[in-house]
């Protein structure tokens, strides 16, 4: 297993059910040793995010709701409880290492809006150059379920990733990915690396194990997606033993995710980390050719267009069968996307009546989510069917979809 301290920074994620004991509350024992950990780490030259699940789970515990299933404004009450109680937990725990710690609440759209990104990264970037810990869960006293993420899996590796973090570890009640779910099959045998998250990876997936956990394995190699595109590793541990980051470092069972040898970086980093695209464009094998040799999505190569979106919106890129192959900032809204669809370049100015982009989606917002060798041959196109070079957009050309900020 690697070493966490060969790590610049690391982002640590923390399940409900390890935080909190569902009969008697807070775990600060297990609290304690953990931000023993952390201090060993961030003493040694690592700088350490935390993303704390617990704010639910804490508050229906002080405030004796029981085991049963909460309506929104419940489980709205409950985070406002938990998360003042939480946030002073962390503190304290931290603060006995001689450790600053502040708090980040954030929705779905604190990650998913640029401005709002950029916003969020740049509180995160001040809090870690003060040598404080930065504390983050979702704000789940005003998300609902339309703008929210719902598992602090993807939060954790959208925090990772907006924060350059090379390493995302993910404490959970396993030690590991295993072929199947052990609790179900007691043949699951466990697998110590993973080169790349496939299809054959994800059947593997469980669903959550208690009413404390709002994810699972399926939520955390969604999470090792997200991370590993963006060249962070992921580690999968159990979170139940004391001292569970230096049990890592002891050699004890996790999974390891190894980062993309070919990261998507800079500004594409949160382009590729959309979790919610707005549409989806269908294209045609030919497109898919010109996507994967780094060319901009023409109008002519779209076969269907559905969602309801704006320009400047993310929408996913789906093959003839369906698959996602890449996402990108669309360049038309949805309703004009929908009118030049299958058209030449030199079609559009006529049916929109004015003169428009030569791109659906350009190079320069567009990232593919599979390389050459994983699109299967039924894809492929053929020398025949190649977007002609003359209706291939030139970047000089284009001209950014409103509400792009430059830099990473």
């Amino acid at each position: 297993m690697q070493s966490l301290r060969k790590y610049r920074r690391i982002t640590v994620k923390i399940g409900s059910a390890l935080l909190v004991d569902r009969a008697s509350g807070l775990k600060r024992d297990w609290l304690d040793s953990l931000a023993d950990d952390i201090a060993v780490l961030a003493n040694g030259g690592a700088e350490i995010l935390v993303v704390s699940s617990g704010a639910i789970a804490l508050g229906r515990t002080i405030l004796g709701l029981g085991k049963r299933a909460l309506k929104l404004e419940e489980s709205q009450a409950a985070a406002a409880v938990g998360q003042i109680a939480l946030a002073g937990a962390w503190s304290d725990a931290l603060g006995k290492g001689s450790l600053k710690s502040g708090q980040i609440l954030l929705t779905l759209g604190d990650t998913e809006e640029r401005r709002r990104y950029l916003n969020a990264r740049a509180t995160i970037s001040t809090l870690l150059k003060m040598k404080a810990v930065p504390v983050i869960n979702e704000n789940d006293t005003v998300a609902t379920s339309e703008i929210r993420y719902g598992d602090n899996d993807r939060l954790a590796a959208r925090v990772a990733t907006m924060m350059g973090a090379d390493l995302l570890v993910l404490l959970s009640d396993i030690d590991g990915l295993y072929t199947a779910p052990p609790a179900r099959d007691p043949q699951a045998k466990f697998i110590p690396v993973v080169d790349r998250i496939t299809p054959d990876i994800e059947a593997m997936a469980g669903a959550a194990a208690s009413e404390l956990s709002r994810g699972g394995m399926r939520t955390k190699l969604d999470a090792g997606k997200i991370a590993n595109a963006a060249g962070t590793a992921m580690i999968i541990t159990s979170g139940t033993r004391l001292s569970p980051l230096m049990a890592i470092e002891r050699g004890e069972r996790a999974t390891f995710f190894k980062p993309s040898t070919n990261p998507v970086k800079g500004y594409k980093t949160w382009i590729a980390g959309q979790l919610e695209p707005a549409g989806r464009l269908t294209v045609d094998a030919g497109a898919i050719g010109a996507l994967i040799s780094g060319k901009s999505l023409l109008p002519a190569g779209v076969k269907l267009v559905s969602g309801n979106f704006s320009r400047g919106d993310t929408v996913a890129i789906l093959s003839p069968e369906g698959r996602e192959i890449a996402r990108g900032l669309v360049a038309y809204d949805a309703a004009d996307a929908v009118r030049i669809a299958g058209l030449k370049t030199t079609e559009i100015e006529t049916v929109l009546g004015y003169e428009a982009r030569s791109a659906m989606i350009h190079r320069d917002d567009l990232v593919v989510s599979h390389s050459s060798d994983q699109v299967r041959a039924s894809d492929q196109v053929r020398a025949s069917d190649q977007v002609r070079a003359s209706d291939q957009v030139q970047a000089s050309d284009q001209v950014r979809a409103e509400g792009d900020i430059s830099g990473g």
